[in-house]
């Protein structure tokens, strides 16, 4: 009996223990304590003196619900988001209320929850939800690092004022910092927070200490189990993992784990490249020490395959002979996956797929599948979709703020109505590229096809990047002192738009019309202007480019006498006036092909000498006049005109004025009469071409040449219209072009100095009457941004310039070679520095042309 009575006692015992068990589990969650009644009473006691029972479990209605501590939040959201309600009936004790609690918390911006019945009257209870919001963001700060390192911080945790406080915040910003500087090599970084707190505005501060370290650089890498592949190949393919040694200065030997594995994936594409298909890197191990790592990393390398049959199916247009010809994979080559692939998808008019979807057959596709596997042989079976040919249906524009859609959709080559073409879509995405209104890196093109009618729409999304220039500079032009330069270049003008103010950036624009005015001074003694104006589509129904060009030009000899010898005035000692006109009007040709464009020109130039023998012949007043048509036959298939990847640009012109010699039978009585009416004929031409070798790094090789003719020995040849070799190749400044000169640049050399000249040191008889000009350039850009185009050369080129065809020799070259950089900024144009060094000796001069500094303005086309 005492052991029953033991055992009812223990039982009441356990009963009391479970039931206030029960109670704390169900007004709590999370940790945080609820009770029912004041804040800080036992739930035991606020329970008992409300009349709750927490052995007794009661159903009350929801009277009414509050909320107090609230800083930031809205108490009726809180209320929403509790879900207690008035008129809600729940038990107490019971899950309601924990349930309420958990939902409030997964909030994410409170610290602390508590629920409280403040009254109960029978059947109905008062809740209370006292609630303690999280601290809201004040300010980050960092400590241990340089100023200009918090700000790039700032930018890298993007942390806005305000923003709740959470744990993942902290960490998920700890994990940026960490991250931040583990690129740059900082492998041990450590990040200390100090949360700083505000209560009486409910703010804090949050206080970022980091400690980088050193840099942590990569000891020794050893690459185990390759016995196909050289350890110094695979290394050499670890792009971003580099071994200490010494002289390392562009690849250094930081260890980033990012790179890293950008680097173990590299070595498994390329023994997958070479035919190991299976090759696997079976472990890595990275030893760790404070300022040095070593890294253990051993490769399976497995079976190196060979394609053994290639069979198709599916394929009813073109038969397997022909296709097989077309991809160009025969058995016994290397089994390589990305080659296969490039060759069905990767070259535009070369692949396999472009004989189907320039034919429109959109949705054909081809799945390159591995039907047999035998020693080191691979059977691959290609299994092919043709399907239907889809009709372009709509033309969709997008992102054209600036530019009208008519100027941009009559330079598409996808109209609506003709069978989809994915050469032409790669043709109308260069074509834009071309245009200079669009950013090349942003131009977007989305084929959305409706299989259900057979149709596509194109979809075409560009970004306006700015094209309007203007220059405005200054400089020493030798002879004539400081000059001048003022011009402005608005690449997209609206001549119909200029009563429509809206268009006005500043000027109206949108039109793709081109207008270029430029002024260049120093004063009385040298001026030259010029205005210009072109439309690329006149009519706006074919591609017809009309253009009018007027110019001036001014140039005094100063006598310097008048200026050291005390005068008030400058006196001139002779002058030189031209005054010109020039209209053109090119066609862009369907045959052989649409990149190429022919240009006819009449141009009508009058030059006035005054005292000022220019050409340095004798001939030193007089007037001359200048008749001339130009024909241009030109291809252009360069990817972009500010930094191109890959393309071409050949052009071939001849001008000629009227033979005026041949038709006149009385002889000249002297210079001014000679040369009343000049007389030549002349033939440039200029190549240029654009290959990317690898990533981003770009071959540009080019080729100029020009002739310039005599219709016979009356005249001889012209002093007009000849070429000056040398230097930046800049016109004006002291370089200035007169009388239709043609200015050549030769980096390495001094301005005006390779070719004839004479016992003064000036060009003989106003220059060279051929030259030939070669160029090999490594580019590599550092910045594609459309606001600051960026990038550095290399370069070697040799040129030179003669008097005479008889000592015309295309292989007797001025060589240099050198570094340089160019900047293209919207509103200043293309500017340029070289340093060259010229390896030969000029006309007059006893040693080699040594280094050279040259700084150039705007797009240099020879």
């Amino acid at each position: 009996m005492n052991l029953v009575k033991n055992l009812n006692k223990s039982l009441a015992h356990l009963k009391s223990i479970l039931a206030l068990i029960l109670l704390c589990w169900c007004f709590s969650a999370n940790a945080q304590k609820v009770g029912l009644g004041a804040a800080g009473s036992k739930p035991s006691s606020a329970a008992a003196n409300l009349g709750i029972d927490p052995a007794n479990p009661k159903e009350f209605t929801i009277a009414e619900v509050t909320v107090s501590g609230t800083q930031f939040l809205d108490p009726n959201s809180m209320v929403s988001i509790s879900g207690l309600k008035p008129g809600d009936k729940i038990r107490v004790p019971g899950p309601a209320i924990p349930s309420s609690i958990r939902r409030m918390m997964d909030f994410g911006t409170l610290n602390d929850v508590e629920i409280m019945a403040t009254k109960v009257e029978g059947e109905k209870i008062w809740l209370n939800i006292h609630i303690k919001e999280r601290p809201r963001l004040y300010k980050v700060s960092f400590s241990g690092i340089r100023k200009g390192e918090r700000e790039t911080l700032n930018d890298k945790v993007k942390l806005i004022k305000g923003r709740v406080i959470t744990p993942t915040v902290i960490k998920n910003t700890q994990l940026v910092i960490k991250k931040y500087y583990m690129d740059k090599g900082f492998y041990n970084t450590k990040v200390k927070v100090l949360q700083i707190p505000d209560s009486t505005r409910g703010q804090a501060t949050l206080n970022f200490t980091i400690t980088k370290g050193k840099k942590v650089k990569i000891e020794k890498i050893d690459i185990e189990g390759n016995t196909a592949v050289s350890d110094k190949i695979l290394k050499r393919k670890m792009k971003g993992t580099k071994q200490k040694r010494i002289g390392r200065l562009f690849n250094p030997s930081k260890y980033i784990p990012k790179k890293y594995d950008e680097d173990k994936e590299k070595l498994i594409a390329y023994y997958r490249k070479n035919g190991y298909r299976d090759a696997t890197i079976e472990f890595d191990s990275i030893k760790n020490g404070e300022e040095t790592i070593s890294i253990v990393m051993k490769i399976d390398e497995g079976t190196k395959y060979f394609y053994r049959d290639i069979s198709w199916s599916g394929n009813y247009l073109y038969t397997s002979a022909y296709l097989s010809e077309r991809l160009g994979v025969k058995k016994g080559d290397v089994y390589n996956p990305e080659e296969l692939d490039k060759k069905i998808n990767g070259i535009p008019g070369a692949d396999v797929s472009s004989i189907y979807m320039d034919d429109g057959y959109l949705y054909f596709r081809i799945e390159p599948t591995e039907k047999a596997v035998e020693g080191d042989s691979i059977d691959v079976e290609l299994r092919m979709f043709e399907g239907k040919q889809a009709t372009i249906n709509r033309i969709l524009l997008n992102g054209n703020t600036k530019t009208s859609d008519r100027v941009v959709l009559r330079e598409l080559f996808t109209l609506p109505g003709q069978k989809f073409s994915k050469t032409e879509i790669i043709n109308t995405q260069r074509q834009l590229s071309q245009m200079g209104y669009f950013d090349p890196e942003k131009i977007q093109i989305n084929p959305i096809p409706n299989q259900q009618d057979g149709t596509v729409d194109i979809e075409y999304t560009v970004e306006e990047k700015p094209s309007d220039q203007i220059e405005l500079s200054g400089g020493w032009g030798g002879y004539i002192g400081f000059v001048g330069t003022l011009g402005l270049v608005f690449n997209n003008f609206s001549l119909k738009n200029i009563p429509n103010r809206e268009t006005w950036r500043p000027l109206p624009s949108g039109d793709g019309q081109k207008l270029s005015l430029r002024f260049q001074a120093n004063g009385k003694q040298y001026q030259t202007y010029s205005l210009s104006f072109s439309e690329p589509w006149l009519g706006g129904k074919k591609p017809i480019n009309f253009g009018v060009s007027l110019q001036r030009t001014v140039y005094r000899m100063t006598d310097y006498r008048s200026i050291y010898g005390g005068s008030r005035n400058i006196d001139y000692r002779g002058g030189y006036y031209n005054n010109g006109i020039t209209l053109s009007l090119g066609r862009r040709l369907k045959e052989p092909d649409r990149n190429l464009v022919m240009t006819h020109s009449l141009s009508y130039q009058r030059y006035r000498l005054d005292s000022l023998d220019i050409f340095r012949i004798g001939y030193n007043t007089g007037s001359s006049n200048n008749i001339s048509f130009n024909t241009t036959i030109s291809r252009n298939t360069l990817s972009d005109f500010q930094f191109p990847r890959n393309g071409s640009n050949i052009s071939l012109s001849g001008t000629f004025t009227p033979p005026y010699s041949l038709l006149r039978k009385k002889e000249f009585t002297d210079k001014t009469d000679t040369y009343r009416w000049v007389e030549y004929h002349k033939w440039m031409f200029d190549a240029s071409y654009y290959a990317t070798i690898t990533g981003k790094l770009v071959l540009s090789a080019r080729t100029h040449m020009g002739f310039l003719g005599a219709y016979g020995d009356k005249v001889g040849y012209s002093p007009f219209g000849r070429f000056i070799v040398g230097g930046s190749g800049l016109a004006g400044q002291g370089s200035f072009s007169l009388a239709d000169q043609d200015i050549i640049g030769l980096r390495g050399y001094q301005d005006q100095k390779v070719g004839p000249q004479n016992a003064d040191g000036f060009p003989a008889s106003g220059g060279g009457i051929v030259y030939n000009k070669y160029v090999m350039e490594l580019r590599y850009p550092v910045s594609l941004n459309p606001q600051a185009t960026i990038f550095i050369l290399g370069f070697a080129e040799g040129g030179n310039n003669w008097g005479t065809y008889k000592e015309f020799n295309p292989f007797d070259l001025k060589r240099s070679a050198g570094v340089g950089a160019r900047i293209f900024m919207p509103a200043f144009g293309l500017l340029g520095i070289d340093w060259g060094y010229g390896f030969d000796k000029i006309q007059g001069e006893p040693k080699r042309s040594g280094p050279q500094f040259h700084f150039t303005i705007g797009q240099q086309i020879r």
